[in-house]
């Protein structure tokens, strides 16, 4: 069954926010405005020549950007590129999985999408996933090849993909003493998988927070990365409508939320197909998370 354009954007909320099947609601706009980037590298003065690598060496590859901590010491949240001067989008992939649904993956349930990272592959389109930890043990090896990928980088979309804030569509919530070491037990899931392009950006599981998730964030030192173009993916049939609201939504600087879960968003890797070759014909580029903010 068709899904009308006018019917997926009043579900887009709805829409958005995985938990794998079990009645996943939609991940709501970012709370927080959107805030400049401030990368804490500060770059160093350029020297009159530049130094030339010793031979053998190669340079250390440049940290990704980060926003500093906003008033109070809060986690800051980006959203897009505001007011871009050239036309970058941002395609983000949550790569859902809950710490209790191993025995659904066990009987059969697919919450990987290989056919989805082949298409942006085989399209040449960079990508940030952001993965939950259960999800990298689930798929230790899609996890290390997604992030060895020069194409891709892999943050933080928590362990459990349990809810930082209340009420937050149902899910489970993370007690906010155990927020960081949720967070860091997905980082050590992605290292122990062998991933290594991982940057230090988190995506709030259900797109719920509140000052109190963004204060026990802060000692981690990411950035909180929402959005500001929801895809209406998640639970969707019909990868048309999927891609209409893609591209009626993005302008220069977007950062647009998409799903990497085969069994819950079954139409993403057909919508890629159209959004892909639909945006580069109006003059559009693929960036990483990590170049939007560097921009």
């Amino acid at each position: 069954m068709t899904i009308s354009v006018r019917k997926l954007s009043a579900l887009a909320l709805l829409g958005a926010v995985l938990v794998g099947c079990d009645g996943g609601a939609a991940e709501p706009p970012a709370a927080a405005p959107p805030a400049k980037p401030t990368t804490t590298n500060t770059k160093p003065p350029r020297p009159t020549k530049p130094a030339a690598p010793a031979a053998g060496h190669q340079a250390a590859p440049k940290a990704p950007p980060t926003l500093a901590p906003g008033p109070n010491g809060l986690t800051r949240v980006y959203t897009h590129r505001a007011g871009a001067p050239e036309k970058v989008v941002a395609l983000t992939f949550d790569a859902d999985m809950t710490a209790d649904q191993g025995p659904r993956a066990a009987r059969g349930e697919h919450f990987d999408n290989p056919q989805l990272i082949a298409t942006l592959r085989r399209l040449k389109v960079d990508a940030t996933v952001f993965m939950t930890g259960r999800w990298a043990e689930e798929y230790p090896d899609q996890a290390r090849s997604i992030g060895n990928d020069p194409r891709f980088e892999i943050a933080n979309h928590s362990y459990s993909h349990y809810a930082f804030a209340t009420p937050c569509y149902g899910l489970p919530t993370v007690a906010a003493p155990d927020m960081a070491s949720d967070v860091q037990r997905a980082f050590d899931a992605f290292r122990d998988a062998g991933a290594t392009h991982v940057v230090p950006y988190f995506r709030f599981p259900g797109g719920c927070y509140d000052d109190d998730a963004l204060r026990a964030l802060t000692p981690l030192g990411v950035t909180a990365v929402q959005w500001d173009v929801v895809s209406g993916d998640a639970f969707a049939k019909d990868p048309d409508a999927v891609a209409d609201q893609v591209l009626e939504g993005v302008k220069p600087g977007s950062l647009v939320v998409m799903h990497c879960t085969r069994s819950a968003a079954p139409a993403t890797e057909q919508a890629i197909r159209r959004i892909v070759p639909e945006l580069r014909a109006k003059g559009y580029r693929f960036v990483k998370v990590s170049a939007l903010m560097s921009r």
